[in-house]
């Protein structure tokens, strides 16, 4: 085999299906190699798009999503998919050409320091030196994605290694991993801290979202009714059966009812976080609030993150073991009062008739067709804000936030990679006007797949979560302001179908004639944003994200 043919033996003995990507004179012979292999190849319209498509597979399966492309420019477009995949926990192999050995010193066509470029956004950043390496550099860049705190690993490959030939052979993977479990005597420390503790509470980060993991927080919860919040990447960890112990989901501004459950809390027991999600500076910035972590890798010590005690390892295990040690509780009535608050702002607007429409009158619509088998992905701006907090779901991965960066146009290629895993779910992506042309080059990839999914558009004319925050800190707003974008014209110029939502009562009539297309269905919705600054609402007023 040459490099390239070994490459993708090395891909499949992985057990990648997908690869996505954009092909050039420098990785052509990878490109050529995937013809005569099992792997699907999605053509794309920029390296970005398909960077936020091989992490939202990562996110979605646990195993690691794919990017392939070219040097130079090709690799250059891959930053800042690579760094939201890394920020927030989503394994990603990322792959890219490179000009010949020969050529590495000199002034040459798309010739770039590849493994340096990326660094800085990457677990790993490795150029392949020889032929033979390329087994190993695979294998080792699978299993670094995939270890706490997941993220993207980028291997660069010279154009004069993917033609050389070798007798090397794919390296497949360990089949069997033994979990780090914490002892027994830990464990009971751990347990009696929370038994005795007055009001104990859950907060739950972005690795309470995996399958085993909501299942044992599920059961530790059904049994000890502890009070509980989380971030926006842990949406849908918290039952429907056992809603009545959740006070919403926390980040960026203190000013929600989970913010005061939590200021109110004994003892909070972090499960699966990472900073990232929801600076502690924010939420404990007196550094007054005893903390318990309990994740697979220690805690980042920080101002306002020092936890008292920490139980790592496989955190599954771990609660499973804490399990039988902890007490059950009755509810506690500050749960309850935070509870009810939260239910109590989702309800507000949500008959609302004006025009534009309303967020929360919107999030009431949505909320009538969308079933548990939904999977929805929200772009960033005022939409991500009011998803994020009132849009409440009950299965993990459900509801797809960028929380992390918090980057512009993953909506959209989230909807397109998610529909390659699940053929039959229903699928909606939102972004606002501003994220929406950030990615919408890649509603051409969706209708060449011949998919279908409904993705709105909440148009407002600007980059409103900006110019919220700089109102609030500045008093005026500065370079947020955006032309008009004929959404039906568009949507129509791709072959995909497009739709106007002026008026709320006509939600679900719309909804149900685009859920009958074969076609991407993109909707533009006139959103009234009249109440966001309620959502910025700061004790302090040069607080912002």
């Amino acid at each position: 085999m040459n490099g390239a043919q070994l490459l993708i033996k090395c891909l499949e003995a992985q057990g990648v299906t997908t690869i996505f990507g954009i092909p050039g004179a420098k990785i052509d012979a990878v490109f050529d190699a995937l013809e005569d292999s099992s792997i699907q190849l999605v053509v794309c319209r920029h390296e970005q798009n398909a960077a936020f498509m091989a992490a939202c597979q990562g996110r979605l399966t646990g195993k690691p999503g794919v990017v392939l492309v070219t040097s130079g420019p090709g690799v250059a477009n891959l930053a800042t998919g690579l760094l939201t995949a890394t920020t927030e926990g989503d394994p990603v192999i990322a792959i890219g050409g490179n000009v010949g050995r020969q050529m590495k010193l000199k002034s040459s066509h798309q010739n770039v320091d590849n493994a340096k470029l990326l660094d800085p956004v990457t677990k790993s950043s490795v150029e392949v030196g020889a032929v033979s390496a390329i087994p190993e550099a695979i294998a080792n860049a699978f299993r670094l994605s995939l270890q706490a705190h997941k993220g993207a690993c980028f291997i660069s490959l010279p154009q004069d290694i993917s033609v050389e030939t070798t007798p090397a052979t794919p390296i497949f993977p360990i089949q069997e991993r033994v979990s780090i479990c914490a002892s027994s005597e830990d464990l009971q420390s751990i347990a009696n801290r929370i038994n005795k503790t007055k009001f104990p509470v859950l907060l739950l980060g972005e690795e309470s979202s995996t399958p085993k993991n909501t299942a044992t927080i599920r059961k530790l919860l059904a049994k000890t009714k502890l009070a509980t919040v989380s971030t926006y990447q842990a949406a849908g960890v918290v039952s429907r059966t056992l809603v009545d112990c959740f006070a919403g989901r926390v980040g960026l501004f203190k000013n929600q009812p989970g913010d005061q459950l939590l200021k109110q809390a004994s003892l909070v027991i972090t499960i699966g976080f990472n900073p990232v999600e929801y600076d502690p500076e924010i939420w404990n910035a007196d550094n007054q609030i005893d903390i318990i972590h309990i994740h697979q890798t220690m805690a980042e010590c920080r101002q306002g993150y020092q936890p008292s005690s920490e139980l790592l390892g496989d955190i599954d295990k771990n609660l499973q073991g804490l399990f039988s040690l902890v007490n059950q509780r009755d509810l506690h009535p500050l749960t309850q009062r935070y509870h009810q608050e939260l239910m109590d702002m989702v309800a507000q607007q949500q008959s609302d008739p004006s025009q534009p429409i309303h967020p929360l009158r919107f999030i009431h619509e949505l909320k009538q067709v969308v079933t548990d088998d939904t999977i929805l992905a929200c772009d960033i701006g005022s939409v991500y804000m009011w998803m994020a907090r009132y849009f409440l779901s009950y299965q993990p991965h459900q509801l797809l936030f960028s929380n992390g960066q918090q980057t512009l146009g993953v909506a959209l290629p989230w909807a397109i990679a998610t529909r390659l895993l699940v053929p039959q779910k229903p699928i909606i992506s939102l972004s606002g006007d501003g994220g929406f042309l950030f990615s919408a080059m890649e509603l051409e990839t969706a209708v060449r797949l011949k998919q279908h999914f409904i993705h709105f558009i909440w148009t407002d004319g600007s980059y409103n979560m900006v110019k919220e925050q700089q109102i609030m800190k500045y008093k005026r707003a500065s370079g947020v302001q955006l032309g008009p974008i004929n959404v039906l014209d568009f949507a129509s110029s791709f072959g995909a179908k497009g739709y106007e939502l002026t008026d709320a009562d006509n939600f679900v009539e719309i909804f149900a004639e685009a859920s009958q297309q074969t076609v991407p269905v993109l909707i533009n919705v006139n959103i009234d944003y009249r109440d966001n600054p309620k959502l910025f609402a700061s004790l302090d007023e040069h607080a912002g994200n």
